[in-house]
C-alpha cells in the first residue's frame, strides 16, 4: 500500500474504515500501523484506541488508551473507555480503579456507576451502596439517567441478600426504561408465526455449504451461552468469535437479492427467506465471518438471537453444530429481567412482554425440535453449572471434539468477552444463580401464570 502524501491519526483510520468494509485485510493493518506512527496527541491516540476496539484488538486498544492517558491523565471519557477494555479482556481490578475515576470526575456519568457495580459480588463490607443511594438522591437532569443507578443499587442489595429493596429499584428503572422504548411485542410474536408458515417441514433439499468450522449457542440471552463458550475455546481448535450478526445479515442480503427490490417488510423476508439459495447463503456467512474466523478448525457463533434461524442454518451449514442452551423458564425470564442491557432486547423491562417473547420462543423452538430432528443439541443451563463436567462431555462429544479437563478452568482463559456477562465469566463456574429467581416468586407470579397457561412445564 502507497501513502498518498502524509496523513493524520485521523486521516489514517478514515482510510482503515474503508479498507476494512473492503476486506483489505493486509492493508488494512498496514494502515493502522501508520496510525500508530501518526499519534501524537492524546486524542489521536484515543481514537485509535476506539477503533482498535471495534476491531476485537482488546490489548492494543488498552495500550493506545495508556498512552492518551499518560499525555491527558484524567480524562473521563478515556478513562471509561479503558475501563470497558479492560472489563472485557478480564483485568478486572483496573477496570475498576479506573471507572472509581471516571465517577469522581464526572459523577453525572451513570453508565460508570452501573458498571462498576457488575464487576464483582458485592459484599456487606464492600459495596457502593450508600454512594448510589447519594446519587439517586442528588437527581439528574433527564429522567433516562436514572436507570442505570437503579440497575445498579438492585444488583448491590441482591448481592448482599436485601432481596425486597433490589426487586424495589429494578422494578422503577425497568419500568423507566420501558416508557422510553417504542416496542411492541405482538410484532415479535406475530414473526414467530410467520416463521412457522415459512417453514412448515424442513427446508428443501439442497447440498448446502460443507463447511463443519461453526458451532452455533443459540436460546434466550442470559442462559448461560458465555459460559458454554469459554468451556468449549478450551479446546484449542475452537476459535471463540463472539455474538455475531453475520447470519442475519447474509440472509437479509440473500432476500433481497431474490427480490430484487430495496424494501422489504418483515413479513415478506420471513417468507422469501424459505426460498433463498442456501449453498450460497452458507458460503456468505464465512466470508462475511473473516478474518476473525478461519485460523482454527471450528469457530463459535453465540448469538442467541439465531435461535430464529435453526431449520435455515441447517439448509445453508447442515455440517455445523447448532446447540440450544435451555434454562428453567422462570429463570430465564429473571435473568433477562433484571438485565439493563446496551441494546436489543426490548421486551426484557416489562414482566408481560417477557412473558409473551418466551412463549413466542418457546413455540418456535417446539417447531424447529419437528421439523429438523436430531439437528439440535439440547443444552441444560443448570446441569452445566452443577456437573459441568458430565454436561460439557457431552457437547464435546455430539461436535466430536477432544474433551479435557483443562477446559473447565474458564477463569484463567485469555479471550476477551465483551457481553453482559464479560466479569462474571472470569470467575469459576458457579451455581449460585440456579434458584435466585425463587426470592422474588412474589412479584414474578404473573409470569409464571402465564407461561403455565401457554403449558409450559415449570416443575
Amino acid at each position: 500500500m502507497q501513502a498518498q502524501g502524509p496523513r493524520s491519526t485521523q486521516g489514517w483510520i478514515r482510510h482503515s474504515i474503508t479498507l476494512r468494509a473492503t476486506r483489505r485485510w493486509s492493508e488494512l493493518n498496514e494502515a493502522i500501523e501508520a496510525a500508530r506512527n501518526a499519534a501524537r496527541h492524546a486524542t489521536d491516540f484515543a481514537l485509535l484506541g476506539e477503533f482498535l476496539g471495534r476491531l476485537e484488538r482488546y490489548e492494543e486498544a488498552c495500550a493506545a488508551y495508556d498512552r492518551a492517558l499518560a499525555i491527558d491523565h484524567d480524562n473521563p471519557r478515556y478513562l471509561f473507555n479503558r475501563a470497558a477494555v479492560r472489563r472485557y479482556v478480564g483485568r478486572i481490578d483496573e477496570a475498576e480503579r479506573d471507572y472509581d475515576r471516571v465517577i469522581a470526575t464526572d459523577p453525572a456519568d451513570v453508565e460508570a456507576w452501573c458498571n462498576r457495580s457488575e464487576l464483582r459480588s458485592q459484599t456487606p463490607d464492600r459495596n457502593h451502596i450508600e454512594e448510589l443511594l447519594k446519587r439517586l438522591h442528588a437527581g439528574f437532569t433527564a429522567p433516562i439517567d436514572e436507570v442505570p443507578i437503579r440497575y445498579a443499587l438492585a444488583k448491590e442489595f441482591e448481592d448482599i441478600g436485601r432481596y425486597a429493596e433490589s426487586w424495589g429499584h429494578l422494578a422503577a428503572g425497568a419500568a423507566i426504561r420501558r416508557r422510553h422504548l417504542k416496542y411492541d411485542v405482538r410484532h415479535d410474536v406475530q414473526t414467530v408465526s410467520w416463521i412457522v408458515q415459512a417453514f412448515p417441514a424442513a427446508p428443501p433439499a439442497t447440498d448446502g455449504c460443507r463447511s463443519s468450522e461453526p458451532i452455533f449457542i443459540l436460546g434466550m440471552p442470559r442462559t448461560g451461552s458465555t459460559l458454554l463458550e469459554r468451556i468449549m475455546s478450551g479446546n484449542v481448535g475452537i476459535y471463540a468469535a463472539g455474538e455475531l450478526i453475520d447470519f442475519a445479515a447474509a440472509l437479509v442480503d440473500a432476500v433481497h437479492h431474490k427480490l430484487e427490490r430495496p424494501q422489504i417488510s418483515r413479513r415478506e423476508l420471513v417468507a422469501a427467506s424459505a426460498t433463498v439459495d442456501f449453498t450460497a447463503l452458507g458460503a456468505s456467512y464465512l466470508e462475511r465471518t473473516r478474518p476473525r474466523t478461519g485460523h482454527t478448525p471450528h469457530f463459535i457463533d453465540k448469538m442467541p438471537l439465531n435461535y430464529l434461524y435453526c431449520g435455515i442454518i441447517h439448509a445453508a451449514l447442515p455440517n455445523a453444530h447448532i446447540l440450544h442452551l435451555a434454562r428453567h423458564p422462570m429463570a430465564t425470564c429473571y435473568a433477562v429481567f433484571k438485565t439493563l442491557f446496551n441494546q436489543g432486547y426490548p421486551f426484557s423491562y416489562d414482566l408481560t412482554e417477557i412473558a409473551e417473547y418466551y412463549i413466542g420462543y418457546h413455540q418456535l423452538m417446539t417447531h424447529w425440535r419437528r421439523v429438523i430432528p436430531d439437528t439440535i443439541l439440547e443444552v441444560s443451563y443448570e446441569k452445566l453449572v452443577t456437573a459441568p463436567a458430565t454436561e460439557a462431555r457431552r457437547v464435546f462429544a455430539h461436535c466430536g471434539l477432544e474433551w479435557s479437563d483443562d477446559c473447565l478452568d474458564i477463569g484463567q482463559r485469555g479471550t476477551a468477552s465483551t457481553t453482559a456477562s464479560a466479569a462474571q465469566v472470569r470467575r469459576p463456574i458457579y451455581s449460585t444463580s440456579v434458584d435466585l429467581w425463587r426470592q422474588y416468586e412474589g412479584p414474578l407470579a404473573p409470569v409464571a401464570e402465564r407461561l403455565r397457561r401457554a403449558g409450559i412445564q415449570l416443575s
